[in-house]
């Protein structure tokens, strides 16, 4: 059975930040922590679906970002689920190296002004550090797919492939405006921060070819094939740095 659940958690308003709950009928993953202190919003989406933070069998940290990793240690904790992440991110999971950013427009430079992005969050070595060309068969926790990293966005950026052609992918891409969400939520947009637009491209179109047909994302609502395509071509015609 490839029947997977998913379930999105909106961890600001407007699904301006995600988490997300992959519900399987033998396991149950949480992909992405939120930002520090949002144990209690992930708390109330597993009891809507009767279960707990012990039904959580795997954590999967997509990049090191702060609405994206802030509480993962403490769930962690209150779980007792490894933590799956990348290398790539790894000194930026620990605290040792503080992330550097790369706006992608105006709202990007301006939101790089505000102290939400250095909002400092429990270190954490992940239990499962992936490398470079590494594939985790998720089976194993209850869910049919795999993880890989998709560099990009960040350098240890990872992505869910599940067996139903549908991907999870962190930052990869968003949807809407500014942060994403709010409006325009089918409309696909380059997240405020992105390390390199073309390697993003070209993620994007290997998850197309591999027969991904609709993408949930960190900020926004859900994007379809069609436009995910859109915007990875989009993001090709872009001059290389």
């Amino acid at each position: 059975m490839n029947n997977v659940k998913i379930v999105r958690i909106p961890i600001l308003p407007m699904h301006m930040v995600n988490s997300h709950l992959l519900v399987g009928p033998d396991g149950c993953i949480l992909v992405d922590a939120g930002l520090p202190g949002s144990e209690n919003k992930i708390k109330k989406a597993l009891a809507k679906e009767r279960l707990t933070f012990k039904d959580i069998k795997l954590i999967v940290v997509t990049h090191a970002h702060v609405d994206h990793a802030g509480s993962a240690a403490s769930i962690r904790e209150l779980s007792g689920a490894p933590i799956l992440a990348h290398e790539g991110d790894a000194t930026h999971f620990s605290r040792e190296t503080q992330m550097t950013f790369c706006p992608t427009g105006w709202f990007g430079q301006l939101f790089i002004k505000t102290p939400l992005m250095f909002e400092p969050y429990i270190g954490f070595e992940p239990d499962i550090l992936l490398t470079k060309h590494d594939v985790i068969d998720l089976s194993r926790y209850g869910i049919p797919g795999r993880v890989k990293q998709t560099p990009g966005h960040t350098a240890g950026s990872v992505s869910i492939e599940l067996a139903t052609h549908e991907a999870l992918v962190g930052d990869l891409v968003a949807s809407g405006i500014l942060l994403g969400g709010i409006i325009r939520t089918t409309h696909a947009i380059r997240p405020p921060f992105e390390d390199d637009p073309h390697t993003v491209a070209r993620e994007l179109t290997r998850l197309l070819d591999s027969g991904i047909q609709k993408f949930y994302i960190g900020h926004g609502w859900p994007l379809e094939a069609l436009e995910v395509q859109r915007h990875a071509k989009s993001l090709m015609l872009l001059p290389k740095k």
